[in-house]
Parts: C-alpha cells; sequence; structure tokens
C-alpha cells in the first residue's frame, strides 16, 4: 500500500491536470511547464478582450490572443521563448534577430524582408489575430542603404493594435505613418546606436503616440538608463517585476507611458 501523502499528492495532480483547457494539455504543459507567480508562462486564461505580452529577451517578445494565437517577435537562434510560437516574425539587420532555420513546426515563419528584392508585404489572420507589414530600410554593412530590408509588424488582437518596430534605423514618413495608423501599444528599440539614434527614436515614439510604450534591444541598464534620462521629459516610466502583462483597451493608460519588463531569461 502506498503512502497516504503520495496518494493525496497523486490527487492533486490529477486535479491540476484536469483544470487545464484540454486543447493546452499536449502540447503546451510539455513546451512550457516553467512557473512565473504561480502561472503557466504560456497564458491559457486570456480574457476575450486581453492580449499577454512577454519581454523574452532583446528584441524578442511573445505575444498571446485571447483564442491561443502566439507570435515570437524578431525570432532568431540565440533568444526564444520555451514554446513554439503559431508565428514567427523575423528582421534581417543582425542576426539575433532572424533565423536561417526557424523551428519546422511554426506554421507561419514571416520575413520583414524579401530574400528576392524588393518590399515584402504580409497581410494575413491567424486564429483570432490580424498581421501586417509596414516595410522600412536599414544600413548596409558597407555604409549604403538596404531598402525594405526591416519591417514594422502589426499585430491586431482583442481590440489592440499593437507595434514591434523592429531593427528601425530611420525616422518615419508621413506615409509611414500612415500605413502603420493608430498604435496601442508599441515595442520600441531604444539602444540608440545599432538602431536609431535617441533623438530619432523619440521622434518616431512621439509620431505614433502610443498610450503604452515597451521599450527593447537596450544590452543592459546603462544603455536603458541613458534613453529614459531624455524620455523622462515626456513620458511616465514605470518598472514592473514580472516579464509578463495582460493589456486591454480598458487598462491602457489616459497617458502615454513607458513600461519597463524585466527580460525572461529562458
Amino acid at each position: 500500500m502506498r503512502p497516504l501523502h503520495l496518494i493525496a499528492l497523486n490527487a492533486l495532480i490529477m486535479v491540476a491536470v484536469a483544470w487545464v483547457p484540454s486543447h493546452t494539455r499536449a502540447a503546451e504543459i510539455d513546451k512550457c511547464p516553467d512557473m512565473v507567480a504561480g502561472t503557466l508562462i504560456w497564458r491559457a486564461a486570456l480574457q476575450p478582450d486581453q492580449a499577454g505580452i512577454t519581454f523574452v529577451g532583446h528584441a524578442t517578445f511573445l505575444i498571446e490572443s485571447p483564442g491561443g494565437t502566439t507570435v515570437a517577435t524578431d525570432y532568431n537562434d540565440y533568444v526564444r521563448p520555451k514554446i513554439i510560437p503559431t508565428v514567427a516574425t523575423m528582421n534581417k539587420a543582425h542576426s539575433t534577430h532572424y533565423s536561417l532555420h526557424p523551428n519546422p513546426a511554426i506554421a507561419h515563419v514571416l520575413r520583414g524582408w524579401n530574400p528576392d528584392g524588393g518590399p515584402i508585404h504580409h497581410d494575413l489572420n491567424v486564429g483570432d489575430m490580424h498581421i501586417r507589414n509596414v516595410p522600412t530600410n536599414i544600413r548596409s554593412w558597407e555604409g549604403g542603404t538596404e531598402y525594405d530590408a526591416n519591417s514594422i509588424f502589426i499585430f491586431e488582437t482583442a481590440g489592440l493594435c499593437i507595434a514591434h518596430l523592429g531593427h528601425l534605423h530611420h525616422p518615419l514618413t508621413s506615409e509611414h505613418l500612415k500605413q502603420v495608423g493608430h498604435i496601442d501599444v508599441l515595442l520600441v528599440p531604444v539602444d540608440g546606436s545599432y538602431t536609431l539614434d535617441t533623438p530619432g527614436m523619440m521622434e518616431v515614439i512621439d509620431a505614433l503616440r502610443a498610450p503604452l510604450i515597451l521599450p527593447m534591444h537596450y544590452f543592459g541598464p546603462a544603455t536603458l538608463n541613458r534613453f529614459l534620462d531624455v524620455a523622462r521629459g515626456k513620458y511616465e516610466i514605470e518598472f514592473r517585476p514580472s516579464p509578463t502583462i495582460e493589456v486591454s483597451r480598458s487598462s491602457l493608460p489616459s497617458r502615454p507611458k513607458m513600461l519597463i519588463l524585466p527580460e525572461r531569461h529562458y
């Protein structure tokens, strides 16, 4: 006969597994057993008006729709979410922003550049998420310009528009701003050198007028603080202890705010 404490433990495990929705049990639990603040990192309980955003690190966020569509931004071979996303977006400037060998189980791999030259255009619905892009340019390694080699990816879900600027190297034109349109949550690189310089990036942030701004691509506290020293003159700054937030239209701040999330560090 097994000890009573083992019987009780097995009963608790059976209750926990029974609680998880059937569509997540076989795949997502195996892919993401880690826990943050007592909950699965992969969110199975978003409300219909909520999107989940986790800062995985560098320029990679995991964006989750209420219906279970997941996107890894600037998917690469160094910084990845632990789960296999439904969609991976990539940009060309550096190898920390793309993968030559993305996991074959990813349903949609969206490159922010056209390997055959010219602009690339994405406009698709994946589950309850609409994904599109706006091409921009990057500096070439020789000091010139590679036209249409970066993309601003825009994710529309739960009544929200979330934009990831990728490896943006230049201010946005009025045509870019028109194509991007209204943005609720802006994921913005703030290193000030490899991407756009700080005055230029502040100009982009001001022009897009998103209520919630999540800095990324800052390499460490010194670079981040250098950017925030400039941003504090215009924006409220808040640091969060968790890399994951749930966002809804009703939870957006009344005045623009920069929210600093710690890297997930898988």
